[in-house]
């Protein structure tokens, strides 16, 4: 196009400036960061009374800002039609929020749609170019944008790689438990350390690494809590300008911390500092970093449309509803602004059927040998998707609607709803990405790619579920998430009664998974015809997770008797361990206890099968004697004893003096406050105290831990995994802190035969012929009658 100049580059930031309309960066494919800007007007519909429309034309024909009105019909989702409203175009999109809430506020009683959605999702759907999307720009010598295309879509699996320049900035200490001395900042081979004191030449030399390296990330740990505040105040009071913005033109923002409820937890969530033109990730700040880092990160920003450093600090919840919404604006569906529709009227009995949640059938107590471990892939998600559960779909009464197991109530299933729409590409690219991950060597640099993206869908997948019937939720209906749980209820009774027509035995049924064995079976192929069976019956994907060697279904701690749905250990045939709801899984248990356990079932798992377990205890056993003696020695660090609890409520509103209770009093005292959703850390002291704060200013000694609790806590996490095998947890402290030494079990081990149901491996009386060497009628000896033997 003659007189505008034309590149290809990553659109990575997009902000609405009342200078320039939209703003919009692109990284350009030669290296060049581009600030070009465009007229972006945005539309908000309300809907109402004809009146009361009438007056809403009236009141906003005389506001200040620059707007369009007009009379139209969009369509409803939960209404099933299009309905009449009144769109205000703003010229301006900086002047939308101030427009909006006037209008909100002078007439509260209308329904206002396409409000408060975020610039980045409308900008994906009016031009396709979505966050972090490969795009052709054409624009002006002034850098008005004349047009973007994007040459992409987000569900490709192999998007052009991303140029970055990336600032990582990190203290040497967390602020929260000590005041740091030193910054170190790495830049691409660069690494260098800065020193907090003096101030003066601490900010010129960031100042002058911002300038040099010019980075697109400003990576940090505990930047958004710490790092960046204490840097914009030392630089206010030094009158020493800090370049953290690529705009100059722009100010930082700060967003305040905030706690809230969700899903039976209180969350807390840090206040949080973003960036123009260039991206602040704090990685202390940043949700399920852990799980799937930066490229995870990346990768949700291009499904979801979010801007990159909000979708890194948001909850997947809020990624899904992102991606409904932009559905929805693609669709030409209005998006609410405070959802208006309840849940219809039905009696108790349809509540009590519609109400049951997940299938749970629990598991069989004990250890189990060749046992396999069957998911549904995604399932709540691919039933969405399969029977089209949506909004608009569950309850419409429409020729050839189907009708829902156990509940009163219709799905059509004739045109794709909303949800569905949304979820589709979603699970068919996680699928593709994991036959991708199964075909890669473990040293191939595209698996940790791809793992890291799996697992951000596999959150997102997991979230939809619960947003389908969340009452706040944009396009949520509680009749459709009873839908979806009566469907997997069905699905999972069909996947039993496949699996015992073929002669298995149903350990554990939960929700998507289950676990089966019959003798004879023991490889993959084995279980791959009712896997096909399974499929064929429910007409939903499902998976092998594996072959267990051995799996342990694990009982309640105050009942030996009651099976526990989601706690187990197991290993596979590969020799990689599964985990569930054991101590090392817990986050409030010390590192230390966690490692012994972990390393005690890694011991465990090197036995070939379940036959060969004994011949692993006494090293299992070596392993607890020796952490429990460097325990009482001082020899475990103090900061590995650490207890993590996170709070549910403020100090005044404990009834008692609990662990955390004391150490959020010691906290107080110091001047340090935690909020409700941050975690406490305090350390089990002897003396009147009983627990010391981590976060004070003082760390005590290790001859000052009281050590018997942590023995206590480091017998149960060993009896929890041991507990299978015979060993309880009292007999574990007569060995541990008593003068016994382990020779052997008092009989012989024996799987599954001539046991009840569920015991699994266990302990007989001993027959003639012992398989373990035993010395005298106990398996356990005092230290004294091994010298003597040995002597």
């Amino acid at each position: 196009m003659a007189g505008l100049e034309e590149r290809a580059g990553w659109l990575i930031d997009l902000y609405a400036d009342p200078r320039d309309d939209l703003v919009v960066w692109i990284l350009a494919e030669d290296g060049a960061r581009l600030r070009l800007h465009q007229p972006f007007p945005i539309t908000f519909y309300a809907a109402g009374p004809a009146a009361d429309l009438r007056e809403l034309w009236r009141f906003l024909q005389s506001d200040p800002a620059p707007l369009h009105l007009a009379r139209g019909e969009r369509h409803d989702l939960f209404a099933g039609r299009a309905i009449p409203v009144l769109a205000v175009r703003v010229a301006c999109p900086a002047d939308l929020g101030p427009v909006f809430h006037r209008a909100a506020e002078r007439f509260p009683d209308l329904t206002y749609y396409d409000a408060d959605i975020t610039l980045s999702l409308r900008y994906a759907a009016v031009t396709g170019a979505f966050s972090l999307s490969f795009c052709r720009v054409a624009y002006e010598p002034s850098g008005r944008l004349r047009e973007i295309e994007s040459l992409g879509t987000p569900w490709e699996l192999d998007p052009p790689a991303l140029p970055l320049r990336i600032l990582a900035v990190e203290p040497d200490v967390n602020p929260s438990h000590a005041p740091p001395q030193r910054l170190t900042v790495c830049c691409g081979n660069h690494t260098y350390s800065l020193d907090l004191r003096p101030e003066r030449p601490l900010l010129l030399n960031l100042r002058g690494l911002l300038r040099e390296h010019d980075p697109d990330l400003l990576l940090t740990t505990w930047g958004d809590t710490w790092l960046l505040p204490e840097l914009m105040r030392l630089s206010c009071e030094h009158r020493l300008p800090l370049p953290l913005n690529r705009d100059p033109c722009r100010g930082v923002i700060r967003k305040e911390e905030k706690v809230y409820f969700s899903y039976g937890q209180v969350i807390h969530r840090g206040q949080q500092v973003h960036l123009a033109g260039r991206w602040h990730i704090d990685r202390a700040n940043a949700m399920l970093w852990g799980d799937y880092g930066l490229e995870g990160i990346f990768e949700l920003a291009r499904i979801t449309g979010l801007p990159v450093q909000t979708v890194a600090r948001t909850s997947p919840g809020t990624g899904i509803s992102s991606m409904q919404i932009l559905t929805a604006l693609r669709q030409g569906v209005l998006v609410p602004w405070h959802k208006q529709q309840t849940e219809d009227s039905r009696s108790a009995m349809d509540l009590f059927y519609a109400d049951q949640g997940g299938l749970v059938y629990q598991p069989l107590i004990g250890l189990h040998r060749d046992v396999a471990g069957i998911d549904f892939v995604s399932m709540y998600p691919s039933i969405m998707v399969h029977y089209n559960i949506s909004p608009e779909t569950v309850g419409a009464d429409r020729p050839g609607a189907e009708e829902i197991p156990e509940l009163h109530m219709r799905v059509d299933r004739s045109h794709p709803g909303l949800v569905p729409l949304t979820l589709k590409p979603l699970l068919e690219k996680r699928i593709e990405l994991k036959h991708r991950i199964a075909g890669l060597p473990a040293w191939n640099p595209q698996r940790k790619r791809y793992a890291a993206w799996a697992s951000a869908y596999k959150w997102l997948l997991v979230t939809c579920f619960g947003y389908l019937g969340y009452k706040n939720a944009r396009f949520g209906r509680i009749e459709a998430h009873q839908a979806v749980t009566a469907y997997g209820r069905e699905t999972l009774l069909l996947a039993k009664e496949a699996a015992e027509e073929q002669g298995f035995t149903v350990l554990h049924l939960y929700v998507d998974g289950m676990w089966v064995k019959r003798p004879g079976a023991s490889q993959v192929a084995d279980f791959q015809p009712l896997l096909d069976r399974i499929a064929e019956v429910t007409r939903l994907p499902i998976a092998l997770d594996g072959v267990y060697r051995w799996v342990a279904f694990l009982p309640s701690r105050r009942d030996a008797r009651m099976p526990v749905a989601n706690r187990y250990f197991g290993v596979f045939q590969d020799g990689s361990l599964k985990t569930r709801g054991i101590d090392s899984r817990r986050l409030d248990t010390p590192p230390f206890i966690s490692r012994v356990q972990m390393a005690m079932l890694e011991l465990l798992a090197g036995a070939e099968d379940a036959g060969a377990l004994p011949a692993k205890l006494p090293g299992a056993l070596g392993l607890l004697r020796r952490a429990a003696a460097d325990l009482r020695a001082g020899r475990i660090p103090v900061a590995d004893c650490v207890v993590t609890q996170k709070l549910s409520r403020t100090l005044e509103e404990f009834r008692s003096a609990s662990p955390a209770a004391r150490a959020l009093a010691q906290l107080g005292a110091a001047g340090k406050s935690l909020r409700p959703g941050q975690r406490v850390r305090f350390l089990y002291i002897r003396g009147d105290q009983r627990v010391h704060a981590w976060d004070l200013p003082d760390t005590p000694p290790p001859e000052a831990l009281d050590h018997e609790r942590y023995l206590t806590l480091l017998l149960r996490a060993a009896s929890n995994i041991l507990q299978p095998l015979g060993l309880e947890e009292a007999v574990l402290r007569d060995w541990v802190l008593g003068g016994a030494v382990y020779l052997g079990l008092p009989g012989c081990w024996r799987l599954e035969d001539g046991l009840d149901p569920g015991v699994g491996l266990g302990l007989l009386p001993p027959p003639q012929n012992l398989p373990l060497p035993i010395l005298g009628d106990t398996g356990w000896l005092p230290e004294e009658s091994v010298r003597a033997g040995r002597d």
